[in-house]
C-alpha cells in the first residue's frame, strides 16, 4: 500500500511544546557539517537515495516501488538526477573475492519449474553477474526471483530493468558528485570470527581506495563487529553504525536499542548512527543523547517517504534521511528548507508559505505525543 502523507489540518490541537521539541540545528556533528555546507553554512538536511532511486518491492501495487532495479548503475544515476547527497546500496564480497552490490543475502532464480537459492557469497563473480539482464543483448540472464520476510516468492520484474553490478562499476559509471553511502552487508544469523570480517573488509577497502578518489564515501553496517573494524583499518571514511533501535530484537544486545548504539560508536570511535525512523519517534529523548555524545543521527525505514514526518525530523535536530520517493521528498524538502526566490516578488513567497507545513506548537506537542503510541505495532 502507497504511503500517504497526513497533512497537519487532520491533527486536533494539544498544549504546549516542550522546549526539547525542535533542537538547534547549528549543533550538527562536524562530519555532516561539513558534508552538508554551502558557501561555509550549513545546507539541508543531508538526502541519501535508498539502494540508489529506491528500494524494489515486487509485491507492491505502488509502482514507485517497481520503478527501477534497485542497487543498479541505472538507479543511482537516476537518483543523481535529483538534489540528493549520497545514494546508498549494500556491498557483499563473492568467494573469489569481488565486492558486489546486491542486498539480500541469498539469490533466486528458477530451472525448471524449481526455485533454486543460492547464498551471494558463495558465488563467484561470474555466477553472481549471470543473474539478471546482461550488458550483452545477445545474452539472456537467469531469471530472479525475490523472497519476502512472510516467505513468499514473486518473480522480480520492473519497470526499468538494469544489470547487477560491482562496487568498482559504481565508482566508475556512477556520477562523481554523488556520494556512496556504502552499507557493509552480512548475515544476522552468522557469527563472524574477526579475522573474516578482516578479509572481507579489507577487499572492499581495496576497491574503495582504489577507486574512490574524491568522492564522499559514508561506511555504516548494522554488524557491530564489523562497524568498529572498518573503522580501525581506516580513519579516511567516517563509519556509521546501523540500528533498529529496538524494533527487532537480536542475540546481540549491541543492535537491540538505541543506547546500546551509542555505546558501540563512543568504544568504536564511530561518528554516528543510523536509525530506524520508529525507534526515533519512540523514544525521541535519545536524540538529545546522541547529540551530548557528539554523534550524527540519520534515520531509515518507509515513513521517511512522507515529507511531513521528514519535517518533523527537521525540526528535531535529525541530519539525514534515507528515502525511497526522491522525487517527492527532495522537492518537499527544498519547498520547506529553500530559501525564497529573488526576483519573484511578494507572491512567490505566498506560495512558497503556503507549501511548507504549518505546526503550531499546540499541533507539534500533539504529534510528539501521538507519533509514539501510532508506530508501537
Amino acid at each position: 500500500m502507497a504511503l500517504k502523507a497526513v497533512h497537519v489540518s487532520d491533527v486536533p490541537s494539544l498544549d504546549r511544546v516542550p522546549e526539547t521539541a525542535a533542537l538547534d540545528l547549528s549543533s550538527q556533528s562536524r562530519f555532516l557539517r561539513e558534508a552538508n555546507k554551502v558557501d561555509d553554512e550549513p545546507k539541508k538536511m543531508l538526502v541519501i537515495g535508498h539502494r540508489g532511486s529506491g528500494m524494489n518491492v515486487v509485491q507492491s501495487s505502488d509502482g514507485r516501488m517497481r520503478a527501477i532495479r534497485e542497487n543498479s548503475i541505472r538507479s543511482f544515476n537516476a537518483a543523481a538526477a535529483f538534489p540528493v547527497d549520497f545514494v546508498e546500496f549494500d556491498v557483499q564480497v563473492t568467494k573469489d573475492d569481488c565486492p558486489v552490490i546486491f542486498h539480500d543475502n541469498f539469490i533466486l532464480s528458477e530451472l525448471k519449474g524449481r526455485i533454486i537459492e543460492k547464498r551471494v557469497t558463495d558465488l563467484t563473480l561470474d555466477e553472481f553477474l549471470s543473474y539478471g539482464p546482461q550488458d550483452s543483448p545477445e545474452e539472456v540472464g537467469k531469471p530472479l526471483f525475490r523472497k519476502t520476510k512472510d516467505g513468499r516468492i514473486f518473480e522480480w520484474k520492473v519497470e526499468n530493468d538494469a544489470p547487477l553490478c560491482t562496487l568498482q562499476e559504481a565508482f566508475e559509471k556512477v556520477d562523481p558528485l554523488i556520494g556512496f553511502n556504502i552499507e557493509l552487508k552480512f548475515d544476522d544469523q552468522i557469527e563472524y570470527k574477526e579475522e573474516e570480517l578482516t578479509c572481507v573488509l579489507q577487499v572492499i577497502l581495496k576497491v574503495v581506495s582504489n577507486y574512490a578518489k574524491d568522492r564522499p564515501i559514508l561506511f555504516s553496517s548494522f554488524q557491530p563487529d564489523a562497524a568498529i573494524l572498518i573503522r580501525k583499518l581506516q580513519s579516511t571514511y567516517p563509519v556509521f553504525f546501523l540500528t533498529n533501535g529496538g524494533t527487532e530484537i537480536y542475540k546481540d544486545v549491541r543492535r537491540n536499542s538505541l543506547d546500546e548504539a551509542i555505546k558501540v560508536c563512543l568504544a568504536g570511535g564511530l561518528q554516528g548512527i543510523v536509525s530506524q525512523v520508529k525507534a526515533i519517534f519512540r523514544n525521541p529523548s535519545a536524540i538529545n543523547r546522541i547529540k551530548e555524545s557528539s554523534l550524527s543521527l540519520i534515520t531509515y525505514g518507509q515513513l521517511n517517504n512522507v515529507a511531513e514526518v521528514v519535517y518533523m525530523q527537521c525540526l528535531m535536530g535529525i541530519e539525514g534521511v534515507i528515502v525511497d520517493f526522491i522525487p517527492e521528498i527532495t522537492e518537499a524538502i527544498s519547498d520547506i528548507m529553500g530559501p525564497a526566490k529573488e526576483g519573484k516578488g511578494e507572491t512567490a513567497s505566498v506560495e512558497e508559505a503556503k507549501a511548507k507545513p504549518h505546526f503550531s506548537q499546540h499541533e507539534l506537542s500533539f504529534l510528539l505525543k501521538l507519533i509514539p503510541e501510532l508506530i508501537k505495532s
